[in-house]
């Protein structure tokens, strides 16, 4: 590294560490440590981009396009169906009033089912973490040579600092700039290693298998893997911890509608970058035997110093901006779940400084636990696809309580128990793949592949079908043989999810509506056999429809730009 970019890199930590400190003071009490409500739309976008997009995102893309083709981008556009159904579950989030979805399903089963998802929740925070520190030691170590655990312990070092210090109101002030580095460190390579290999018209006169440039590839990414990894991120996305901070942390519904589908779309226009500077690899290092992992890395190596010096700084200061702008929100979400939905019940009536105390040290174990990751991943696109896997295990029990009453606790429980048995069983189940592999049903439905080392494994989507399927079962069955929720209850939670948030409304608890206001009318468009589905509103429809219409423009938009 140049002079010019050890000063571009300093001055940027320096800066943002500094800026999420400050934002401390406007911590006062828990709810502004865990769920502060007066953020505006341009400061819930940024936060739901920030939040969302991270470096090990464009490393697992581009590691994933340069073996696979252009249908690697499907290893983030697996979000791209689900995002326009963000401007839809947005409002419903912000009208729980919770601090956590711990609290929204406490209010819609019990404690337990509360203290489950918090488990769970916290899990898959420190997977995210640790996946997120992997992909950007990756880069850093591929581009500097600074070793990979020496950039894994300064960024955590300096994310911990301000994140506990501030809280989410510090997540969300530096997810402003940081979303705006992220931007930068997504579209910085790609003009230089386009022109490198020729343009569009130079990569297909030099890659000739043609099905490199398919979006959708035979093998390995086909629809029905696209189809299913869509639909096990629309389950999960609702159960993701940081989700509630997404939809919730501004002043009124329409903030968390447009920050959280705003955010995410802006995130899959970066998607594009990461995916043709991977293809551009293919062509460029067609000659080198490169770790797929370190391919963003390696290009940024080899451009950004000869275009001007302190380039590569700029480039690793957005890495890095990427990277802290998620681990905050996702460490303070963890120690939100474990605070509110685990302690909280079991040590009521202490101080607000007590249970911030709390809080504090739980984001050190949920990071440390993100850092253990970190070392223990094979990969960053294994850690990704558990970090997939791990939400829609317990993002069943959500949307079967949402839209059908008839679910119970037990049904809850058993809907995420056996999904997770299910999920370890086809995972790791070595045995079970190999006395499937051969037979008449493994080669009708294309169910085992076998790995490079020639073990065999269950293929990702059948992964899906299968936990996901289980899981859904398993929670109908159960719940129609137990006893269910007290109507009450239940009354009291739809009320929630269909009465409009008030700007500055004030609620004393959370899951509850603010004092003497009136629920909203009950308007149900399918109501037999217990379901409870909405009536949609205009607001709701007319945005559903933009999202669709964004989502079509962008994959014809990106096809026409490939072909």
């Amino acid at each position: 590294m140049a002079t010019a970019d050890i000063v571009s890199l300093i001055v940027y930590l320096v800066l943002i560490t500094g800026l999420g400190i400050y934002a401390a003071r406007l911590v006062h009490r828990m709810s502004d440590y865990f769920m502060p409500r007066r953020f505006g739309k341009v400061m819930m976008l940024t936060h739901a981009f920030g939040t969302g997009t991270h470096s090990d995102q464009a490393v697992s893309v581009a590691s994933k396009t340069f073996t696979n083709g252009l249908s690697g981008i499907w290893y983030q556009w697996l979000w791209l169906f689900c995002t326009p159904f963000y401007w839809l579950i947005a409002p419903v989030m912000r009208r729980f009033r919770a601090i956590t979805t711990g609290d929204v399903f406490a209010a819609r089963y019990n404690r337990s089912v509360s203290g489950l998802f918090a488990v769970v929740g916290m899990l898959q925070m420190s997977v995210s973490i640790g996946v997120m520190l992997k992909g950007s030691g990756a880069v850093i170590e591929a581009s500097t040579d600074i070793p990979d655990w020496v950039a894994i312990s300064v960024m955590t070092v300096l994310f911990v600092v301000y994140g506990v210090a501030g809280g989410l109101s510090a997540a969300i002030i530096t997810d402003f700039v940081q979303g705006i580095l992220t931007v930068v460190f997504s579209f910085l390579l790609l003009p230089f290693v386009l022109d490198a290999v020729g343009g569009m018209a130079g990569l297909h006169e030099t890659i000739t298998d043609p099905e490199l440039f398919s979006l959708v590839a035979p093998g390995d990414i086909g629809l029905f893997y696209i189809v299913m990894i869509a639909l096990n991120g629309l389950v999960g996305i609702v159960t993701q911890p940081h989700t509630m901070g997404n939809c919730a942390a501004g002043k009124t519904e329409m903030e968390g509608r447009v920050g959280w589908m705003g955010g995410n779309f802006v995130k899959r226009i970066c998607t594009m970058a990461w995916c043709l500077t991977g293809l551009a690899a293919v062509a460029y290092l067609a000659e080198r035997d490169v770790n797929p992992d370190d391919v963003y890395g390696v290009m940024a190596r080899d451009f950004l110093p000869q275009v001007l010096p302190g380039l590569l700084g700029v480039f690793l200061a957005a890495l890095l901006a990427s990277v802290m702008s998620s681990c905050d929100s996702f460490m303070i979400a963890s120690s939100a779940l474990f605070t509110e939905n685990i302690y909280k019940p079991l040590a009521p009536g202490r101080p607000d400084r007590h249970y911030l105390r709390v809080g504090r040290v739980v984001a050190l174990v949920v990071v440390a636990g993100g850092v253990l990751v970190a070392f223990l991943l094979p990969s960053v696109v294994h850690g990704l696809e558990w970090f997939w896997k791990i939400s829609p295990t317990i993002g069943i029990a959500f949307w079967l309580g949402l839209f059908w009453r008839r679910t119970t606790v037990a049904g809850a429980w058993a809907a995420t128990l056996v999904g997770f048995a299910v999920l370890l069983t086809v995972s790791y189940g070595t045995g079970l793949m190999e006395a499937l592999a051969g037979t008449g049903v493994d080669e009708a439905l294309g169910l085992i592949r076998h790995t490079d080392a020639g073990v065999a494994e269950m293929v990702l989507p059948w992964q899906m079908v299968l936990y996901l399927g289980a899981g859904t079962l398993a929670g109908v069955v159960v719940s129609l043989l137990t006893r269910p929720v007290p109507e009450a209850q239940l009354d009291h939670y739809y009320a929630l999810a269909r009465t409009p948030v008030v700007p500055g409304e004030e609620v004393e608890e959370p899951c509850t509506l603010p004092p003497g206001t009136e629920p909203a009318p009950r308007r149900v468009l399918i109501g037999w056999g217990g379901l409870e589905i909405p009536v949609p509103t205009r607001t709701s429809v007319i945005g559903f429809a933009v999202g669709w219409a964004l989502v079509a423009a962008m994959i014809g938009g990106f096809y026409w730009m490939t072909q």
